[in-house]
């Protein structure tokens, strides 16, 4: 039997094909090695599927400077997928809480919260700035840290809350809510 290739199958007519597109629409944002844990395909078959999914335009691709994320396609915007991408790193996702609940801060007081040291805190500030999900401004001798667009980062969080496994930064949100 010969293989018609990629172009003659139907969309998603593979249970494989299903399958990852499905674990990317429940969990938008995820990488590569996350999925490849998840569903255990060998690493040249994903490779190959997400890559089909990509051409047939059924996913899109984010780097997020770490990672190659994948969403599916047309449901976030690129606004949305470099907030998901902050929000799946674990102390990106920290300071976008605090900043959520707190407002505006500084490198000193995110690093006493987060118990990292500045240096870390600054280099996770930096990458968020890069995104264009922060701002800041200089308030005195201090530079103070802001979210562009609170409301955008609550309203992903929490519809996607499910897929972040962090009660760290769903006791902060938890807090936003309840003001």
């Amino acid at each position: 039997m010969v293989d018609a290739g990629p172009d003659s199958e139907p969309e998603l007519e593979l249970r494989s094909r299903r399958t990852i597109y499905q674990h990317v629409r429940d969990n938008p944002g995820i990488h590569f090695r996350a999925l490849l844990e998840a569903l255990e395909y060998a690493q040249g078959t994903l490779q190959y599927h997400l890559r089909w999914l990509d051409d047939h335009g059924l996913l899109e691709e984010s780097d997020d400077g770490t990672y190659t994320r994948y969403y599916p396609a047309e449901e976030f915007d690129e606004v949305d997928r470099a907030v998901m991408n902050a929000l799946r790193r674990e102390y990106a996702r920290r300071i976008v809480a605090h900043l959520a609940v707190d407002g505006a801060l500084s490198t000193a007081d995110l690093s006493e919260r987060l118990d990292r040291s500045p240096s870390t805190v600054s280099w996770h500030l930096s990458k968020l700035a890069d995104a264009d999900l922060v701002t800041k401004e200089r308030r005195g001798r201090s530079v103070e840290y802001e979210l562009r667009d609170p409301e955008r980062v609550q309203y992903l969080y929490t519809v996607h809350r499910r897929t972040f496994t962090d009660r760290v930064v769903d006791r902060l949100f938890d807090l936003w809510d309840s003001y």
